[in-house]
């Protein structure tokens, strides 16, 4: 297990973590802003007319409302990355990478709205009545690429495990089990089922429930972070403070955390930000398709405000939640992952200044330190001679280790650092944590006490399970794209078991995969809307001038 999670974590730091993708993302965004003239901005009181219906004509052609394509593409992209994402991102590059998740929104409003508008243009009725579209459509109906719509499709099959299933139902199984002690394989039993009865509706029924979960869920998340932020109201400044103040120089260390780079921090920043929001991966634009309009721009225009709702906002708020609760540097009893566990073969500390440093320069990977390999000697569940020990980036302490809940007495094989996993063996301790459990232990930190847990559990419930809702769509398009409307059933069955399996699967390799899932699903798109930039500026131009037209008391944009 720990050298298949090397094997992605090789392949994801030459593709989606490397630094090239960030500025080609960033990089469209930017240009499509400047050359649209910052539509972002200019268009947005629009987008929220539209959505109420006002641009609509009686016979315009689509399975759902521009309302029900709005929201079932945000179930799509409101899921584990405003929860998990957001803390991933801060656990790794410090409140920096905060300010450039929003930057990455703030272009990506305009991404989002050129990739939408594109897509919908050239979308086509299947052989069973209903609505396909997406980037690969415009790509083998403008650009005459079916090869690059193949590799796009392909790349959103694999992005619908990637993205929208494996890492929701983990996320979901982890804050279950931490919250209410409920077994994972339970958790994705039972959410498999569900997921199941939803999806076989199609398109009609997964808007009609998106609909309904995603205001239901807003709101409730909302209530839980604004009584974290309102409980630790002194430390607002301050963390607004952090986001700005080490967005160019990296974060300093802090109690448990050893601190961060610029390059990392707003390369996880900018990686989350496209996790959390989706601009430019091509996704939404699939969704989009399905809505009943006669003019591109107009949804493009709806899909616009995606960005802004799911990352400036929603993320803004997981982001100050975990910062101005503090817990984001301090460790807490957990249960260590053996993805996330290193054995040092000497003796570390992070009390002092050089051993921080010592610490961070290693995480970092600007110098190496010695592995452990040979035998640890545990009786009564502690290590003799215990070498440090390295988890969620933090110097671990107060170590025990158990088999089947109780003590364990024994040996345990480490081999360069690593941990041969022995079976029911677990270590425990004090660490920094990650993912849903940093952002778990962040609400607990208000007047709600340890209910605050509830709220990030039930958050992560909606969330997560409308996600893998909405991918499981992107998925089935992207078959039949590829094989035809028949595969759209074996899809989903196998999506399904892929959603129950991945609940009690190491968290560490599912983010991995996610990274690489969704590099290969972007590229292509944004290639390609670079491609048709022109065509992009026309259709703007046209639109404006039906808006004008038929209403002209509003002064519409002139393009």
């Amino acid at each position: 297990m720990h050298q298949f999670n090397e094997l992605l974590s090789i392949i994801d730091s030459h593709i989606g973590g490397a630094q090239w993708f960030v500025y080609l993302l960033l990089g469209t965004g930017l240009f499509f802003t400047i050359y649209l003239k910052f539509p972002q901005f200019r268009y947005l009181k629009y987008s929220l007319r539209i959505v109420r219906g006002k641009f609509d004509k009686e016979g315009d052609v689509g399975d759902t409302s521009h309302y029900q394509a709005l929201t079932t593409a945000l179930s799509g992209t409101v899921g584990t990355g405003n929860i998990a994402g957001v803390a991933l991102a801060i656990h790794l590059g410090g409140p920096a990478a905060l300010f450039w998740m929003l930057m990455t929104a703030l272009l990506g409003m305009t991404t989002k709205f050129v990739e939408v508008t594109l897509s919908h243009k050239y979308r086509e009725i299947t052989s069973d009545g209903t609505i396909a579209g997406g980037p690969m459509y415009y790509m083998k109906n403008r650009l005459n690429m079916k090869w690059l719509a193949v590799i796009f499709a392909g790349a959103t099959v694999l992005s619908s495990f990637g993205t929208g299933s494996l890492p929701q139902i983990n996320s979901i199984s982890n804050s279950v089990f931490t919250t209410f002690g409920i077994n994972k394989v339970l958790t994705g039993a039972v959410l498999s089922i569900l997921l199941a009865f939803v999806i076989i509706g199609g398109i009609r029924r997964i808007a009609k429930v998106t609909s309904t979960l995603v205001p239901v869920m807003a709101i409730i998340y909302f209530i839980g972070a604004i009584a974290v932020i309102g409980y630790n109201y002194q430390n607002i400044i301050p963390s607004i403070y952090a986001v700005f103040h080490d967005v160019f120089t990296g974060t300093a260390a802090a109690g448990g955390f050893l601190g961060a780079g610029f390059s990392f921090a707003f390369n996880r920043g900018v990686n989350r930000g496209l996790f959390s929001n989706e601009a430019g991966q091509g996704s939404a634009p699939i969704a989009h398709a399905a809505a009943r309009a006669h003019e591109p721009v107009s949804e493009g225009l709806v899909a616009l405000l995606e960005p802004f709702i799911d990352t400036i906002i929603i993320c803004m708020l997981t982001g100050l939640v975990v910062l101005s609760s503090g817990v984001w540097t301090k460790k807490i009893d957990n249960q260590f992952q053996y993805a996330d566990l290193t054995v040092l073969a000497g003796t570390y500390t992070d009390q002092n200044p050089e051993g921080q440093k010592t610490l961070h320069d290693y995480l970092a990977g600007k110098t190496d330190l010695e592995k452990f390999s040979g035998q640890l000697t545990v009786t009564d569940g502690k290590i003799k001679n215990q070498p440090s020990i390295v988890h969620c980036r933090s110097l671990a302490e107060d170590v025990t280790v158990q088999s089947s809940g109780k003590p364990f007495s024994g040996t345990i094989n480490v081999q360069n650092g690593r941990v041969l996993e022995t079976s029911n063996v677990t270590f425990s301790g004090k660490s920094l944590v990650h993912s849903a459990p940093l952002t778990t232990e962040a609400f607990t930190k208000s007047w709600l006490g340890d209910y605050g847990r509830y709220i990030v559990a039930i958050g992560l419930l909606l969330f997560a399970f409308s996600t893998a809702i909405s991918w499981s769509y992107y998925g089935g398009r992207a078959i039949t794209f590829l094989f035809g409307v028949k595969a759209d059933l074996y899809f989903r069955i196998v999506y399904v078991i892929g959603f129950f399996i991945a609940a009690f699967t190491d968290t560490t390799i599912i983010w991995t995969l996610s990274g690489i899932a969704i590099a290969l699903m972007t590229i292509p798109n944004l290639f390609g809307i670079l491609m048709l930039h022109r065509e992009m500026k026309s259709e703007i131009s046209s639109f404006w001038k039906e808006y004008a037209t038929r209403f002209p008391e509003e002064n519409a944009p002139k393009d």
